[in-house]
């Protein structure tokens, strides 16, 4: 059996988007020839959200080494809030521990506090362990590039340059890359053309029949809307965000439109947006109110921006008499939310790019209403999302039709056996190179030969 060391700061019962995938993987590893280990920091020390449901989805087999990180309330007086940065100290220690005294083939960076991963590099140099890095999102983004100043994230400049520095000194070493998008790959190959030879895939973020068993098992109370109650009740609960004020624009004039034309329908319509910011607290920032109070819609839109918990976001899913997906303007950008969406069952209405792999997926599986937009060839985008959501509401209550075969590759078990695949093809690529390097040691140099005439 093959020993990985996964490293993801964010861990159970953290409640984060990025240690899903590592969660949901975790009982699947063995059946594909790997041992995991967790590497991650203590709750007690990440900003967020704790679900201690999140743990009964974790054998208690798995061995898992947190460890702490300087506090946010200290590190944030000199503006520094980052996870990987406030632990990586404590995550080198811990990690160089665990390599010194244990014999692990590969290390496994899945999460979105890119920082960390420069630890690959380091502990290649010293316990010549290879090293994998999961592009959950892009690390060094060009999105915002081309955007006013007033539309960054807050530190921008000083993320810019961080992210400028530790991507490519990482990606000089990394034997191997997993990414939710075909786009981030390309991105990182037109930077680092090393890349072309070492092993990679394409996979977007698997989705477990687990988890809803669980919420099932353990019902969450609803603080946000009643069941049955007289108002048609549509959930989006996942991040917004400026990127998304597109779609967001679609989704309330579509609503405006069908309260003018079909009142009766449409004027029972209460969209619940819940999560839509990653900070905390009073930091939370409403994204998607603004965006329909200058539509005129306010009325019929509540935002909480503090994130929930993971089961009681489920558990608003499977309440909700309608799904609502705003998707972002970024093509490349892959909502890992769309699949456990598409595994409540419920009627489900999603405005994506028509570049996102989003809308490759709601096509095969017919999991629900799509409207694809693009900005570079603007229609009567309004118009067309009213007559889908009109057909959506003339429905309800139903179950989508969905078809499960198409699913199947985005299930936690096939997520699992192309992880186990990638990293058996980077094990074999260094054992080749390795071979290659010892048969060049070992032929003797030919001497130089002289030619007179």
């Amino acid at each position: 059996m093959k020993r990985v060391l996964i490293v993801s700061p964010h861990f159970p019962p953290t409640n984060a988007a990025d240690m899903h995938r590592v969660r949901q993987s975790l009982p699947h590893f063995a059946e594909f020839g790997w041992q995991p280990s967790v590497l991650a920091v203590a709750p007690d020390f990440v900003e967020g959200r704790v679900d201690p449901l999140l743990m009964k989805t974790v054998s208690p087999d798995v061995a898992v080494t947190r460890v702490r990180a300087l506090s946010s309330k200290i590190t944030r007086k000199v503006g520094l809030g980052d996870l990987a940065l406030r632990s990586l100290p404590f995550l080198y220690t811990a990690g160089a521990k665990i390599l010194r005294n244990g014999k692990f083939d590969l290390v496994y960076f899945s999460t979105t506090a890119f920082p960390a991963t420069v630890l690959g590099r380091v502990w290649k140099r010293q316990f010549a362990v290879l090293f994998v890095v999961d592009m959950q999102d892009p690390w060094l983004s060009d999105y915002y590039k081309d955007k006013p100043p007033s539309s960054r994230p807050p530190k921008y400049w000083f993320s810019q340059r961080l992210h400028g520095a530790l991507e490519p000194w990482t990606m000089k070493a990394v034997d191997g890359l997993v990414s939710v998008s075909p786009d981030y790959l390309t991105t990182l190959g037109q930077r680092y053309p090393w890349l072309a030879d070492r092993p990679q895939t394409v996979l977007p973020f698997g989705a477990s029949e687990i988890d809803f068993e669980v919420v099932r098992g353990n019902p969450q109370p609803n603080r946000f809307f009643k069941k049955g109650a007289n108002a048609i009740n549509g959930v989006y609960v996942g991040r917004g965000g400026k990127d998304m004020e597109f779609a967001l624009q679609i989704i309330f004039r579509a609503l405006k439109l069908g309260r003018q034309t079909s009142p009766d329908l449409f004027g029972r319509i209460k969209l619940h947006f819940v999560g839509t910011d990653y900070a905390s607290g009073h930091r939370a920032k409403h994204t998607v109110a603004p965006v329909a109070e200058a539509v005129g819609v306010a009325g019929h839109v509540a935002e909480t921006p503090e994130r929930v918990g993971y089961f009681e976001a489920l558990q608003l899913l499977l309440d909700a008499d309608f799904l609502i997906v705003p998707g972002s303007d970024d093509p490349q950008y892959t909502a890992s939310k769309i699949y456990p969406y598409i595994l409540a069952r419920k009627p489900l209405l999603a405005v994506f790019d028509h570049r996102s792999t989003v809308c490759e997926v709601l096509r095969a599986t017919n999991a629900g209403a799509l409207l694809a937009f693009d900005q570079g060839a603007p229609g009567d985008y309004t118009s067309s999302f009213v007559s889908l959501w009109t057909d959506l509401l003339h429905r309800l209550p139903f179950t989508p039709d969905v078809g499960w075969d198409a699913f199947a590759p985005f299930t936690a078990y096939e997520s699992t056996r192309v992880q186990c695949e990638l990293f058996n093809d980077v094990m074999a690529r260094a054992d080749a190179n390795t071979t290659v390097q010892a048969r060049e040691r070992l032929t003797p140099a030919r001497p130089e030969t002289t030619c007179s005439r």
